[in-house]
């Protein structure tokens, strides 16, 4: 594994890289920490090169600024580190909040993403208005700033199943709770108000699955997954287990993501070398 800062002129970010073969562009959500795909990656990295990072605003990398973040400007991170780390195009596989990004990133700049995969990304505002959540974000939001980051934290993570149930590597939950006022303060209301352009995406030319976890359904976090998947004409797929299964069980849920990958790539163009079997003279 290789690691260092990405310049994109503002900020700094934090990347790792793993493997070789087609490049992969991982997008982490809430947190924003590379830390979540470490071992996903690992498993990956025998077929792809891998490219994991932090966020802008947090954990190691920088641009932690006094402004709301904006979901285009995220974007245009990944859109930089696909042009300067992958040779100007990759796969892309967003989680959550990365999967919003995934998907901005496909509708502003399809140019640089040879396929993707946005899993789970919580648009509550395409469920219907009187949907129980709704107005989930504008409520954590009003509790963030009543009862303050651990309570809000705390509030947050138990709506999502699964937590709880394992441990996180101590170092990322670390970092994950020194994200907790930056996601609250000024990436929360985007998450919120995040709404995908439609029209740009059932237009795209390339790849595009949205999916949820198999234990995840009915979630506010897994429907609308479905639901945008219905309105752009794109395909759904159902992979196994839990909101964030790559961080306990990394190899279960990489079987899964590999099996979608490969088709993705290999509808592209032949596939690597790496990926042939050895054959005996």
């Amino acid at each position: 594994m290789q690691s260092g800062m990405f310049d994109i002129g503002d900020a700094q970010l934090y990347y790792e890289v793993r493997g070789s073969g087609p490049a992969l562009l991982l997008i982490p959500g809430a947190g924003g920490d590379s830390g979540y795909f470490a071992g996903l990656a690992d498993d990956l990295a025998d077929a792809f090169t891998v490219i994991t990072y932090d966020r802008r605003g947090n954990s190691r990398s920088t641009g932690r600024g006094e402004a709301p973040m904006r979901v285009e400007e995220q974007a245009a991170d990944a859109r930089a580190l696909i042009n300067g780390l992958a040779g100007g195009q990759a796969l892309v596989f967003g989680n959550s909040g990365g999967a919003i990004v995934a998907l901005d990133l496909v509708a502003r700049h399809p140019e640089v993403v040879r396929g993707a995969v946005a899993h789970e990304p919580p648009i509550v505002g395409v469920l219907p208005a009187d949907d129980p959540w709704f107005d989930f974000f504008e409520r954590m939001g009003r509790r963030y700033a009543e009862a303050g980051p651990q309570v809000a934290g705390a509030e947050f993570v138990a709506t999502v199943r699964g937590e709880g149930t394992y441990q996180w590597p101590d170092d990322l939950f670390q970092r994950f709770i020194g994200n907790i006022d930056h996601l609250f303060t000024w990436e929360w209301d985007a998450w919120g108000r995040f709404l995908p352009n439609e029209s740009a995406l059932s237009k795209i030319d390339l790849p595009l699955v949205l999916g949820a976890g198999a234990a995840d359904r009915g979630s506010y976090y897994a429907r609308p997954s479905i639901e945008i998947a219905s309105r752009i004409g794109s395909t759904w797929v159902e992979f196994p287990g839990i909101h964030l299964e790559f961080l306990p069980r990394p190899a279960v849920f990489g079987a899964a993501l590999r099996a979608v990958l490969t088709q993705m790539h290999t509808g592209l163009e032949p596939v690597p070398d790496s990926w042939n079997p050895v054959q005996d003279s």
